[in-house]
């Protein structure tokens, strides 16, 4: 088991291979990064490896990682933590899906809960809650980068500033949109069977969101809640689509307190 500075490991599973981040040690936290990225670098999982051993894989295309060649939806990603979730052995996890991990975890979820206790999703994608030329989810590839920022940001000082990055790093960036285009694009960023199946979600969920989101509402957020037998919702004010990044520490007491 990984100690508090984590443990990265590649593991090769059936089509695909995956890297890993492992940090602290306890009950597994089973993290799914949205598209921004991987998250294990970040305060809040350093806070939550306090209490649980965090398991935080990399999304292939994300973070410099190949994607295999025969990817070309969400469904791959499905299919490829469910069989890491064999091959770790988990019992009991916590599954925490960010965005776009949250609408892997649900679609994970309605498939099998068996090794998974709680399911935490946060302002997450993945259904359509409006009316055919409703916009639901703002579209991230087609918004310019300042409008985007205001959507995502409670505050806008917080967004990262391209011309602080070097090459290599604006270099990552293109690629995990190139990533999460592949992964998010047709239909955009939902599956639309997915409502109807989301009552086979048979385990205690927290539903959390930043007040401020932009991107996909507080009330999107609520109609998905309410999609969900029996989940719950929190609000983390003065957040927007990251509240695990504006708000750390509220982020975290939500968290641990649900999942203990």
């Amino acid at each position: 088991m990984a100690g508090n500075n984590g443990q990265t490991t590649r593991i090769e599973l059936p089509g695909a291979s995956v890297d890993v981040v492992r940090k602290g040690s306890g009950q597994a936290l089973f993290i799914l990064h949205g598209g921004g990225g991987p998250v294990a670098a970040m305060p809040f999982v350093d806070r939550l490896a306090e209490s649980f051993e965090v398991i935080a894989p990399v999304h292939p295309g994300f973070a410099g990682s190949a994607i295999p060649d025969h990817f070309d939806d969400l469904q791959d990603l499905v299919f490829l933590y469910l069989d890491l979730m064999d091959a770790l052995e988990l019992e009991d996890a916590v599954m925490l899906g960010i965005s776009m991990g949250g609408w892997t975890a649900m679609e994970i979820a309605v498939m099998s809960t068996a090794r998974i206790s709680k399911l935490i999703l946060v302002d997450s994608v993945g259904v359509k809650v409006g009316g055919r030329e409703d916009r639901d989810i703002a579209d991230v590839f087609a918004t310019p980068p300042e409008e985007l920022a205001r959507l995502f940001w409670h505050d806008p000082a917080n967004a990262p500033d391209p011309a602080h990055m070097t090459d290599a790093e604006l270099e990552m960036v293109q690629a995990n949109r190139v990533a999460l285009g592949l992964y998010t694009w047709q239909p955009y960023m939902h599956n639309p069977k997915l409502p109807g199946r989301l009552h086979r979600i048979d385990v205690p969920t927290l539903v959390i969101w930043g007040e401020s989101d932009g991107l996909v509402t507080p009330n999107y957020g609520r109609a998905l809640c309410a999609m969900i037998p029996g989940a719950e919702m929190a609000i983390i004010p003065a957040a927007g689509h990251s509240p695990q990044a504006e708000q750390p520490d509220a982020f975290v007491r939500h968290v641990t307190s649900f999942a203990s």
